[in-house]
């Protein structure tokens, strides 16, 4: 008999159950040096987060008006070429210091502070890697192309963890072990009608 998984939503009141996960390989074509294959989970049952806008809402009112994920990267010089010039992210600002001390912040769009409880992280290890992989601090980047962007990143120098996977909650989510000593995840919010 195939366990029950039960999932409840931020409140704790049970939205669904389901039987013991399942895999899917999608392999429908994809554009020309994209990854060749997805892997789909089918069987999980999940909440639905607030929308953007709710959570624009929520920001308003909060007294925390930004969070900075501060990283020290030993390689200041490939770290930038990385999260600048490969994954896109656009320069806030650079500041040189005395000392060779060097400050460059990256606009990420939106952040957001996850907190999860241990056995959420591993269903998420799970879902994106199918093994145990993840340490205290993971930094997960929204972008428009996961199976694109993972490539390029990948070309970059990034170390593929896990391949982008279609989630549950229908976002295609893969792993990278990034520059600074990150492990990344990149996610794409999928369209309901795909």
């Amino acid at each position: 008999m195939a366990a029950a998984l039960a999932v409840s939503d931020a409140r704790g009141r049970p939205v669904a159950t389901a039987a013991t996960p399942r895999f899917d390989l999608d392999r429908s074509p994809r554009p020309s040096g994209a990854m060749s294959s997805v892997i789909k989970r089918t069987d999980v049952p999940f909440s639905v987060a607030p929308t953007v806008a709710e959570m624009d809402d929520q920001v308003s009112d909060a007294r925390v008006r930004q969070l900075r994920l501060v990283v020290e990267a030993e390689d200041f010089d490939a770290a930038v070429e990385f999260y600048r010039d490969v994954l896109g992210m656009p320069e806030e600002f650079f500041v040189e210091s005395e000392g060779g001390a060097l400050v460059m912040a990256l606009q990420a769009g939106r952040a957001t502070l996850e907190i999860v409880n241990p056995a959420q992280r591993r269903l998420i290890d799970d879902l994106e890697v199918g093994r145990q992989v993840s340490r205290g601090i993971r930094v997960a980047f929204e972008v428009a192309d996961a199976v694109g962007d993972t490539a390029r990143l990948v070309d970059a120098g990034a170390q593929l963890v896990g391949p982008p996977t279609e989630t549950p909650w229908r976002s295609l989510n893969a792993r990278l072990e990034a520059p600074a000593g990150l492990q990344i995840t990149l996610f794409e919010e999928l369209d309901d009608g795909e």
